[in-house]
């Protein structure tokens, strides 16, 4: 496995140990104390690790820019007129997060432009690195809204009156996010990339259990998620003989081991699950007449999606009778599968950089998902310990995180300088 000259200097000049002082610079802003950090996205301390990476872009004279969903560009330019190759992720985290999810791409992508300044190279096509708005959805509700409306997946504007937990507008935060930095340039929403390259901990086990550095991301699994309420009579525990009950927990365990037994996959591929169950009147000494519970069905096949997910409704009310059900789907989204030609870039990169590297699919929303949409996009994935993200607990290794960024950095050069194709 080979790749060009440029692209193996690039990724020999990555500085792992900045990488990791970076990383742990911004893990400050939000920091718990329990070694986590909590970055609601457009928050005050987002402000500040905003305004902290801006200044770090500007320090090495890379033009930076912002557009009116607050997601922040920063650039290096090419020799020619083509669009850029673009890379990043997001800097928003969820309450109780970690200090890597998001944030490791943009750094990741910080430092191989840097890599590339420093390994005195001149790429044909401009690279860009971007820090997408709202990923995690932790503070305003749907995640993602920053790559949504930068690929027109959604109107930017729709997302205006979507409030927090104590009422601010999510387009009052965006404004005031903005002004925070008033001598940006600002650019318009889209345009379409030649690529774009998404560096990311796994989220989850296969990596660190393979014993391997590098996955070359083959897609994003598509999902459906649904609310189920289930409707029973609330009668008294003691009195009521069980034969004339409509006991609404009941018929939810039921349903729930009827989807179990629907979902069952040999090849445990299938993802499925109940996270959150309520139950009313939620009294101990008292037969329940309403659950609520979701569902989360997730697979890379759409198929297999459209399948077992049309036959959710009538094997929840099969199983729930007496109870009544009402199925309310919230979301769909389907798989994205990435490009050949990208995803093998990225492998023989990780290959000729002697890294251990495999083909993963994406079990969790990225905004690569919706970058997917309008231009060539694949991601990297390094190991995070024990699989653990969205928590205090997450981590990845300074050696992982620098061994991803030299395979981003190589990626980006081949990228750039057309020796690989998109």
């Amino acid at each position: 496995m080979t790749i060009s000259d440029d692209a193996r200097r690039a990724a020999e000049a990555v500085n792992g140990e900045r990488l990791w002082t970076r990383l742990m610079r911004m893990a400050e802003f939000g920091a718990r104390t329990d070694g986590g950090v909590d970055r609601p996205c457009l928050s005050a301390v987002d402000q500040a690790a905003r305004t902290e990476l801006i200044g770090w872009a500007e320090a090495r004279g890379y033009q930076v820019s912002v557009d009116r969903a607050a997601n922040l560009f920063i650039r290096r330019e090419g020799r020619g007129n083509g669009p850029a190759i673009l890379t990043g992720s997001h800097m928003d985290s969820q309450p109780k997060g970690g200090r890597f999810d998001g944030i490791g791409g943009v750094l990741g992508g910080l430092e191989a432009l840097d890599a590339i300044t420093e390994a005195g190279l001149e790429t044909e096509r401009a690279i860009e690195v971007v820090a997408f708005t709202n990923e995690e959805g932790g503070r305003f509700s749907p995640g993602c809204t920053g790559s949504m409306s930068w690929s027109g997946a959604r109107d930017a504007t729709s997302f205006d009156d979507i409030v927090d937990e104590n009422g601010v507008r999510y387009a009052d935060a965006l404004n005031e996010t903005i002004s925070k930095a008033p001598q940006l340039a600002t650019r318009p929403l889209g345009g379409a990339p030649a690529a774009y390259v998404e560096l990311h901990i796994e989220q989850g086990p296969v990596l660190e259990k393979k014993g391997l550095e590098i996955a070359a991301v083959t897609g994003i699994q598509g999902v459906r998620w649904y609310g189920m309420e289930i409707s029973g009579e609330t009668a008294h525990a003691g009195t009521t003989p069980l034969a004339l009950r409509r006991d609404a927990v009941q018929a939810a365990h039921r349903a729930i081991a009827a989807l179990n037994t629907l979902m069952a996959d040999p090849e445990d591929v299938i993802r499925f699950t109940v996270g959150r169950i309520e139950v009313e009147p939620n009294s101990p000494n008292t037969v329940a007449d309403k659950v609520r519970f979701t569902i989360d069905f997730r697979h890379p096949d759409r198929t297999v999606l459209e399948e077992r997910g049309s036959a959710i409704e009538e094997v929840v009310k099969e199983a729930a009778a007496p109870c009544e059900a009402v199925i309310t789907p919230s979301l769909f989204s389907d798989p994205a599968h990435f490009p050949e030609p990208i995803v093998a870039t990225i492998e023989q990169a990780a290959h000729a950089l002697d890294f251990g590297v495999m083909r993963l699919p994406s079990g969790a929303f990225h905004d690569a998902l919706f970058a997917s949409q309008i231009c060539p996009t694949a991601m990297i994935f390094v190991p995070c310990r024990n699989g653990i993200s969205h928590h205090p607990d997450e981590y990845a290794s300074p050696e992982h995180m620098e061994a991803g960024t030299r395979v981003l950095a190589a990626t980006l050069v081949d990228l750039a300088n057309g020796n690989a194709t998109v």
